[in-house]
């Protein structure tokens, strides 16, 4: 078989056309990044309560005595109620309680409309709120199967633009959504083709650039590019206000990275894993020549040109990813915070770049077990506290908070490296796209933790503390793979407990 690296090792390990892949694959991330939480402000739920209908003759203070007073499970006050009124016509009574029958008054001192205030998802509705967030990761479930084996079936290039393009045009779909069920129907949708072009992004940077530049695109330059679209989103938010605008403004930078197509071609190892390899020379010479290098006669040595060979069957693996729970309950929380929504938004998005930083240099210099098992443990335990401080320190939880969503960045920009070291090459697709696999179930679970608060604002930081920590526990069984070289073979495969 072909020895790619060596024949393609007269090439500059950072010239001028790695530098240009380099930023316009991470750019193509950006809009990721951007649409990836934007239902905290599409789907948030402002503070509501039942609809008196203004035909009804009542004064201002009969109206505000028209809703009865419940006590709030989190702070144990008592509040207007949000669900229920008291009966109109027997009102003077105040006896018998209904349901919001002509609908809800919103407060829009927030947000001018959110699908929430919109398609009311409220009270015997609010079930649907945390669904949305799980249909778009039931899309990104599904595309994790898929897009794998399309992309090695007709090429990263093509999957990475069709899927961006999809993206892109999903979400602007959503901006005429006219019920819950066509925007959950559209939501899933952006879902597959979120995670399709993310990973064909990154699996494209990674086969054209050399190994150096390879090891900071994969660790540092998406992941920061993607933080870069996230911090993003609460601006794009607090400017715009309404989902519709808020929407159609996302739906703008993935139609713009469409023409970097001519910019970028299409990865010359997986064309020569293929058997294309006059195809994969001719992209090769290409490169060479923006690069003012001349190439040699020929790369692909003629004895080296042959037929893919069949793959072997590979093996199940069902890695558990608990991680992932925490890491999205923590972004997807920043609207239950105290204080202002979009500055928590941005807040949560801001610890995360120092946290990519920290595991590229875990990663380079420090053991891989001992690294991810620390930042889950970290963040478990930062979670636990949380619900121990008293409810007069605000700031103080929410400091504990941002610092448990460090920890668990910082575990998740790391644990894919991880996977890729600890098994051989015959099963380390099988492997990543395994733990990618596992790690959608635990983002789909994820939206209903945060439901859980309706019951006892301490219980999901509870369960996510607990989780976190025994899962941090568990990762000292797995093997070491810090200075160790990558395995190939099954027999160079290191021990699993169990």
């Amino acid at each position: 078989m072909i020895d790619y690296e060596s024949a393609t090792s007269f090439l500059d390990e950072w010239g001028t056309f790695q530098q240009q892949v380099f930023f316009l694959l991470c750019l193509s991330v950006v809009p990721n990044g951007l649409a990836g939480f934007a239902i905290v402000f599409v789907g948030d739920t402002p503070a509501h309560r039942c609809l008196i209908p203004a035909h009804i003759n009542l004064t201002a203070a009969w109206r505000n005595s028209s809703i009865p007073l419940e006590e709030d499970g989190s702070s144990g006050t008592m509040v207007p109620s949000q669900c229920f009124r008291y009966k109109i016509d027997e009102l003077l009574r105040f006896s018998e309680r209904e349901s919001c029958l002509d609908g809800w008054e919103y407060d829009r001192s927030v947000y001018t409309a959110t699908i929430t205030t919109e398609f009311d998802l409220v009270c015997e509705n609010s079930w649907k709120n945390p669904l949305t967030s799980s249909v778009y990761f039931c899309g990104i479930l599904v595309a994790s199967f898929l897009s794998g084996q399309i992309s090695d079936r007709y090429g990263r290039k093509i999957v990475l633009f069709v899927t961006l393009a999809v993206h892109s045009l999903f979400i602007f779909l959503q901006v005429f959504a006219n019920s819950w069920a066509v925007f959950c129907a559209l939501h899933f949708v952006v879902g597959m083709g979120q995670i399709s072009n993310y990973v064909s992004a990154f699996v494209l940077g990674t086969e054209l650039l050399g190994p150096r530049a390879r090891t900071i695109f994969s660790t540092i330059g998406v992941n920061l590019f993607f933080d870069v679209g996230y911090m993003l989103l609460p601006l794009c938010a607090y400017l715009l206000r309404d989902w519709r605008k808020l929407l159609l403004c996302l739906s703008l930078p993935g139609f713009l990275c469409l023409p970097f197509w001519w910019f970028i071609p299409e990865s010359p190892r997986w064309l020569v894993s293929q058997g294309r390899v006059k195809e994969a020379e001719a992209i090769v010479r290409d490169i060479a020549k923006r690069n003012k290098i001349h190439p040699p006669a020929v790369i692909f040595h003629s004895s080296e040109k042959e037929p893919p060979k069949e793959r072997k069957k590979r093996l199940n693996i069902f890695p558990a990813v608990l991680l992932t729970i925490a890491y999205f309950v923590l972004s997807l929380n920043t609207a239950n915070l105290y204080g202002d929504v979009y500055f928590n938004c941005f807040l949560s998005a801001l610890v995360e770049l120092p946290a990519y930083i920290l595991s590229w240099v875990l990663f380079r210099w420090c053991s891989s077990r001992l690294s991810v098992s620390s930042s889950l443990i970290a963040c478990g335990v930062l979670l636990l506290f949380v619900q121990l401080i008293p409810a007069n320190l605000v700031l103080l939880a929410i400091t504990l908070e941002m610092m448990g969503k460090f920890a668990v960045s910082t575990a998740y920009a790391f644990v894919y490296a991880y996977t890729a070291e600890l098994y051989p090459t015959v099963l380390r697709n099988t492997a990543i796209g395994a733990c990618s696999t596992a790690s959608r179930i635990g983002s789909i679970i994820a939206p209903y933790f945060i439901y859980l608060r309706r019951y006892w604002t301490s219980l999901p930081y509870i369960l996510m503390g607990s989780l976190t920590a025994v899962t941090g526990l568990l990762s000292l069984l797995l093997p070491e793979s810090f200075g160790r070289p990558l395995p190939d073979t099954m027999a160079q495969m290191q021990h699993f407990p169990g």
